[in-house]
């Protein structure tokens, strides 16, 4: 039975599943997610955060699906009752995208939902989540990737009832450098653009207060992080106000928040932020004057 010592795993995602009192861990599993052609994602299940059974295949493309390669960070979310993943794929000649997959039980196996990429098909993108507003609007809230407009972006476009298509065009809700704890990082074989700022991995969390948070990475003075920005308007459209320094620091980001069944509140990220290293993480986290803090920090 592996721990997480021995799970190689980017982006970690979990899923607790009430029914069994389990948890369910997705990420980004193959083992070099940066080249080569894109095998699927594999889902692990357990029931104390440490110990877990698998990998068990949870997606894998059926023949013709056009995304070849970066088979990046899924995410799953229930969603009228049904299961689904937001994932980030790429082929030769089309930007990277997230699309939807569904699936009927929580570990899949997960189909193909939206025809096509939720994204815009001429923007580079990633790391999409969902994020249902408090009228039950659904929302893909995504990054317009650092290498296609230099200062990274995070954006969000409304969906249709059913996740399978954008519904107007998306917003920008922030960039990278509007934090003042991201710092610039070097393009390979380029000098550092002070302009570059990378933004990664954004997830939403309502404190039991109803302020609105968001997670997401980018690289500071320690390397990569995950800082939080916080919606003035409680709304996903901002405008949002960025921590001064990040929640988690010193080689480790791409996070997400869950409620463990014993009650803490939790994060996962994955450090070190290198392959094939990665490894999964957690950390009880508390909510306390509109954010959140490490437990014990």
């Amino acid at each position: 039975m592996p721990r997480n010592r021995d799970i190689q795993i980017r982006d970690p995602f979990v899923l607790p599943v009430a029914s069994t009192r389990s948890y369910c861990l997705f990420g980004t599993t193959d083992p070099d997610c940066w080249k080569g052609p894109g095998t699927g994602f594999d889902v692990y299940t357990g029931s104390d955060l440490e110990h877990w059974e698998g990998p068990l295949p949870t997606f894998r493309p059926e023949a013709g699906f056009w995304g070849t390669t970066n088979f990046w960070a899924p995410e799953a979310h229930v969603y009228r009752g049904r299961h689904y993943l937001f994932a980030s794929f790429k082929a030769d000649g089309a930007c990277r995208g997230t699309q939807v997959l569904a699936a009927e039980k929580a570990t899949g196996p997960y189909r193909v939902h939206s025809p096509e990429p939720l994204t815009p098909r001429d923007w580079g993108c990633l790391d999409g989540t969902l994020h249902v507003d408090r009228d039950g609007i659904p929302w893909l809230v995504f990054c317009h990737e650092w290498v296609q407009v230099h200062d990274g972006e995070i954006c969000a476009v409304r969906l249709s009832e059913d996740l399978t298509r954008p519904v107007d065009e998306p917003r920008l809700l922030f960039r990278g450098s509007e934090a003042p704890w991201t710092r610039p990082i070097a393009r390979k074989g380029r000098a550092i653009d002070p302009v570059d700022r990378v933004t990664d991995g954004p997830f939403l969390h309502r404190t039991a207060d109803g302020t609105l948070l968001m997670l997401w990475s980018s690289f500071s003075d320690t390397g990569y992080a995950m800082g939080i920005a916080r919606s003035v308007s409680g709304n996903v459209e901002g405008p949002w106000r960025q921590s001064e320094r990040p929640l988690v620091e010193k080689d480790a980001g791409h996070g997400m928040v869950f409620r463990a069944f014993d009650g803490r509140l939790m994060i996962t990220v994955h450090t070190p932020n290198r392959t094939p290293d990665e490894r999964p993480v957690f950390f009880e986290v508390l909510e306390r004057g509109g954010t959140l803090t490490l437990a014990g920090g």
